[in-house]
């Protein structure tokens, strides 16, 4: 029996996303075990203290360390993070933040880290009352910067993984580590869509941040995983600034059942239909006309392919911009990776699809190429006014 689309109740559009794992669209499939595990708990009453220790204990086997608990989102793990690592365990100081008076409150962040996740980073560690010191320039950041930040007012460092960053120049985890260990300064990696759920602690992090919705395949939430005194202090901040990040027991549930779905998840077969997915686009678009399709790993190290899709406007008779706008568009819209759309190219994420939305997706890149090719003149609306658009769509929300 086919399951209804509850989008079509809703009245929204069904769309096929191949973007990745953004939270704008849902983030990610949720994985069958945790659906369950959601729906089994929502009737029942639990001490949620108790069940965030049953999480803890599930964190740290997974991410090879001393504990962690759940929380509203990565982006809440930031601030609860940096609560924790100025206030310690002190109660009175945890109610007083935002209010920093007597405590370490300078958070480390290299100027090429400073990136939105859809508000900034730099955003989520000043919630806890913190103030940002950047270290080195956008795309240059060196040891003795790095150094040079450290006073007796630093209380962490932030170090961020993601394809937003800049990816050269800057300094590597391990060096980073090894500069703030040597001056008594702990460092907080936010990792929030990552699929290493291990390396970046082993690499030295005092603190790693996930998000439970992205690859985990779980319901929306954040994930604190570290070091045991640490973790113990940001999860305090739950009587703090917490109060207003905290995640319901569904949250939590939802989370431990994909942890434990991850360690018995057919990673290798996944793989392999991504790929497939993959050649059947490469096949669709290879000879058609300024169209160059290229296969890229993942600029951050993880374990999959997107398909660079490199538009020539003279050719094609549409730009990159308007390619993925038409997409967007019509019956099925097919939302896809643009972030970089001003160059010229866009991506196709497979991580995903359900099945036969390849085909889909394959399709409607023909219908949109050759419907551009028809075209007299080359479609090539202002990138200018793409730019602002959704600043503008939020300013007439809800309307």
């Amino acid at each position: 029996m086919t399951q209804k689309d509850i989008r079509q109740e809703l009245g929204l559009r069904p769309i096929i996303n191949v973007s990745g794992t953004m939270t704008s669209l849902g983030a990610s499939i949720v994985v069958p075990e945790a659906v369950a595990a959601v729906s089994a708990i929502l009737p029942q009453f639990v001490e949620i203290g108790d069940l965030q220790r049953k999480a803890s204990r599930i964190i740290a086997r997974l991410c090879g360390t001393e504990a962690g608990f759940v929380t509203a989102s990565c982006s809440a793990g930031i601030s609860l993070a940096v609560a924790g690592a100025m206030t310690g365990c002190d109660l009175a100081a945890i109610e007083r933040l935002p209010d920093t008076t007597g405590l370490k409150n300078e958070v480390l962040l290299m100027t090429g880290h400073m990136v939105s996740y859809g508000a900034p980073v730099e955003q989520g560690i000043r919630l806890s009352g913190a103030k940002v010191v950047p270290v080195g320039q956008a795309t240059s950041a060196n040891r003795y910067q790095l150094e040079g930040a450290i006073n007796e007012r630093t209380a962490a460092a932030v170090f961020v993984v993601s394809h937003h960053t800049v990816q050269y120049g800057l300094i590597p985890l391990k060096e980073f580590v090894e500069v703030c260990h040597a001056r008594g300064v702990p460092v907080i990696v936010d990792a929030a869509s990552e699929y290493d759920l291990k390396g970046f602690l082993e690499t030295g992090a005092d603190i790693a941040l996930y998000s439970s919705h992205k690859f985990l395949g779980g319901p929306t939430g954040g994930i604190v995983a570290g070091r045991k005194d640490l973790v113990r202090a940001a999860y305090m901040q739950n009587s703090g600034i917490g109060r207003g990040m905290k995640v319901g027991k569904e949250g939590m549930v939802g989370t431990i059942a994909a942890l434990e779905a991850w360690e018995t998840r057919d990673h290798a077969g996944i793989r392999e239909r991504e790929t497939r997915s993959l050649e059947l686009w490469e096949q669709t678009l290879s000879g058609r006309p300024g169209v160059t399709p290229i296969r890229e790993p993942d600029p951050t190290n993880n374990p999959l392919d997107r398909l660079k899709v490199a538009v020539e406007p003279k050719e094609a008779h549409i730009t990159a911009w308007d390619l993925a706008d038409a997409l967007a568009s019509g019956r099925t819209p097919i939302i896809v990776r643009d972030h970089e759309v001003e160059h010229g190219y866009f991506y196709l994420d497979p991580c995903n699809l359900h099945p036969g939305q390849e085909k889909v997706v394959a399709e409607r890149l023909v219908e949109e190429l050759e419907k551009a090719r028809q075209s007299n003149e080359i479609i090539a609306t202002p990138l200018e006014r793409r730019r602002n658009r959704s600043s503008e769509a939020l300013m007439r929300w809800p309307d």
